[in-house]
């Protein structure tokens, strides 16, 4: 699954996902020490005292990610039937008002980072997640469809620019050295909160009436609404000003200290244009191999689409499979994130361990690609079998293609401009989201096995390519380093 904030554009939310989600690290400043884990304790509780983060900054995120996410469970199980029951939508114009949402979430992203950059990223988070609780909660006085598509565009694009300020907040709070992992554990926690949300919203579908449906969404808003109070009170190291931020980096690099690793003082803003220019544009947007990174991140994206329409897709229409295969491959899914995405974040600390773990995760995607068009034609108890050993590669290809781009998108952004930087990588994510399932749907599954073999080439040549760009990126560092 995506990190939070990152699945669903205009239902009431906010995986991405992040992801998300998430998408989906320690502290940058400790709020102290880490609470002291008694390994002698017995039972459930001493169970969950293992569990948990050692770090304070993250087990605080996390505990944010959770209640968020328990509330995006909820509503994502029952949105589809909210909007077209409830508040009487047919199918067409449910996914019409979905598109637009989608592409209002694209726009906003690039904004809502640079609004980080210049008021800080908690204050923005605060403020877009607070409208977002107050604007989910408008979708139960919604009695028109002019209506119900301007709520859904408001809601998706505080949806999409508090993923990428949230993003801008964990660079801002934990350390480079332990970011990634530090999104790993909380993509880890997305997954089990979405699946504490969807067994409260499978409650919701069973009783199937108009007044628990509006309860779920007025849920999902309040849970918005704890997520905002508890940013608030993140502690948050002071941001460093502009010009103290650029003379340190260029005396780091000079005596050869931490920004000489990737051979220029400020990586983030090649040759100091953004303060030469009073810092009104953004950096990422002329920052060459930064933009490739994110759209070959953003094809990678695409893997979502197919286990979320793809494959039920094929299972339903294309194989013998029985149909209850769909729900087996979510749980698939959901269980190896939650049990792998720690672990494959090992190695991606520097830029070219990065860059090959997105090219094995480009290679894995492929070959279940592969591994899913062969299903047709097969007995029911082995097409199963077949499409669940697919997904089973996908989860993979996706837990290492997740961890590799959180790597990159903070390694070549720097140590400065978070909110832009990330603005423009999530906007790339939010396009794939947007855009996958109609791909999917359309080009793949309507071209059966060619289409299969046509997006496996696709994701394979995205994660290969990250390589040469990353080696683009260390020859643009090393000459501005050398001017």
């Amino acid at each position: 699954m995506p990190e939070s904030g990152s699945e669903k554009p205009a239902a009431p939310e906010s995986r991405t996902a992040s992801e998300g989600p998430a998408a989906p690290e320690g502290p940058a400043v400790p709020e102290g020490p880490a609470a002291p884990v008694d390994p002698s304790g017995t039972g459930a509780a001493a169970a969950l005292r293992r569990r948990l983060h050692p770090d304070p900054t993250v087990r605080r995120l996390a505990g944010i990610t959770l209640v968020n996410t328990v509330g995006n469970g909820l509503s994502l199980s029952v949105a589809v039937l909210f909007f077209t029951r409830v508040l009487g939508l047919s199918a067409a114009q449910l996914g019409l008002g979905l598109t637009a949402a989608g592409l209002c979430g694209v726009i906003a992203s690039v904004p809502a980072g640079r609004a980080a950059d210049r008021w800080g990223a908690r204050r923005v988070l605060v403020v877009l997640v607070s409208v977002q609780a107050v604007a989910t909660a408008g979708y139960v006085l919604v009695h028109s469809y002019p209506a119900f598509v301007a709520l859904a565009c408001l809601v998706s694009a505080v949806d999409r620019g508090s993923a990428a300020v949230r993003n801008a907040l964990y660079a801002e709070v934990l350390p480079a050295d332990r970011r990634v992992a530090g999104r790993a554990h909380l993509r880890v926690v997305t997954n089990i909160g979405i699946c504490l949300g969807t067994a409260l919203g499978a409650i919701a579908l069973q009783l199937d009436t108009r007044p628990v449906y509006l309860t779920a969404i007025l849920a999902d808003a309040v849970s918005f609404a704890a997520v905002a109070v508890l940013f608030h009170r993140l502690s948050v190291p002071p941001r460093p000003s502009t010009a103290v931020r650029s003379s340190t980096s260029v005396r780091s690099s000079a005596a050869g200290g931490p920004t000489a690793k990737t051979g220029v003082a400020d990586p983030s803003d090649p040759a100091g244009k953004g303060v030469k220019q009073g810092r009104r544009r953004n950096p990422a947007l002329r920052d060459g191999p930064f933009l490739a990174v994110t759209v070959l991140n953003a094809v990678l994206c695409l893997q979502f689409a197919v286990l979320e329409v793809g494959v039920p897709l094929w299972i339903v229409q294309e194989t013998e499979a029985p149909r209850i295969t769909v729900a087996g491959t979510l749980v698939v899914n959901t269980l190896l994130v939650i049990t792998l995405q720690m672990r494959a974040t090992r190695g991606t600390e520097e830029r070219a361990g990065a860059a090959r773990a997105c090219g094995r995760a480009g290679l894995v995607l492929a070959a279940s690609c592969l591994v899913i068009s062969v299903a047709p034609g097969l007995p029911s108890v082995l097409a199963a079998a077949v499409v669940l050993g697919g997904v089973m590669l996908q989860s993979l290809g996706e837990v290492t293609a997740q961890a590799g781009g959180w790597s990159l998108s903070y390694d070549l952004a720097g140590e400065r401009d978070h909110g832009a930087y990330q603005g423009v990588f999530n906007a790339g994510t939010a396009a794939a989201l947007m855009a996958g399932p109609a791909l999917v749907s359309t080009a793949v599954i309507g071209y059966g096995t060619a289409g299969w073999v046509v997006l496996g080439a696709l994701l394979a040549a995205a994660g290969l390519g990250m390589r040469p760009v990353v080696r683009w990126a260390g020859r643009r560092d090393a000459s501005l380093g050398a001017a």
